[in-house]
């Protein structure tokens, strides 16, 4: 077995739901995927296009996104090392349905629809694999749904502090992000998040040092997700 195809095999092993998929899947998975590189910024695909098959990130950071008709940039999430991507419209054929940009210099491995399916057919225990993955899915986005329409903007903020504070405590890295793109995340604009930032730290929640959010009074900072 040659390097790359053992780091392959190594990082589609990595996927949540591939954990427990039988090794025949994972090396049809590996024998099937090509890879790709793209600099930053650079589009990987288009919402509305032909679906682009599934994608696995290898490095870097992927930005799942969608456009108003103005240009008006909605993030829906990011997709880190070891995660998949594209996975809706691999799975019911339709059009890809949102667009995906790489946030830094990216690599993935791309597996198309139809090499997907025969794999699928093949192993029908990773089609199950999927179908939870993509429940799960579901649930965070009921979740932004939720936070869109019951949460204000300071409510929205705190609650993706905490998720960062989060992923440092885990002692992974989070994405980091300028005022811009927070306020494309959650819906806003990058003013009214500059705002907000200041009225935190006036009010004692978070300090601002040399540009580091740094959370000052957690509980009083949870209080403000609550709904």
């Amino acid at each position: 077995m040659d390097t790359t195809f053992s780091e392959a095999t190594q990082l589609w092993l990595q996927v949540p739901f591939l954990q427990f998929a039988p090794s025949t899947a994972i090396d049809a998975l590996v024998e099937a995927a090509t890879l790709s590189t793209y600099t930053r910024e650079e589009c990987i695909f288009l919402e509305g296009e032909p679906s682009a098959g599934l994608f696995l990130v290898a490095s870097g950071v992927v930005k799942i996104c969608r456009y108003s008709k103005e240009g008006r940039e909605h993030i829906l999430h990011f997709i880190q090392p070891g995660d998949t991507f594209n996975d809706v419209s691999v799975l019911d054929g339709g059009s890809n349905p949102a667009t995906a940009i790489a946030h830094t210099d990216v690599t993935t491995w791309h597996v198309s629809r139809e090499d997907l399916r025969a794999v699928v057919l093949r192993d029908p225990t990773l089609a199950w694999a999927m179908i939870e993955n993509l429940a799960r899915r579901a649930r965070r986005l009921v979740s932004t749904v939720q936070d869109l329409a019951m949460r204000n903007v300071r409510g929205r903020l705190a609650k993706l502090l905490l998720e960062q504070a989060e992923t440092v405590e885990r002692g992974e890295l989070p994405t980091p992000l300028t005022q811009e793109e927070i306020a494309h995340h959650l819906g806003t604009v990058r003013e009214v998040i500059g705002r907000t930032l200041r009225s935190l730290a006036a009010d004692g929640l978070i300090s601002i040092q040399r540009q580091q959010i740094v959370i000052v009074d957690r509980k009083r900072l949870e209080e403000e997700v609550e709904i």
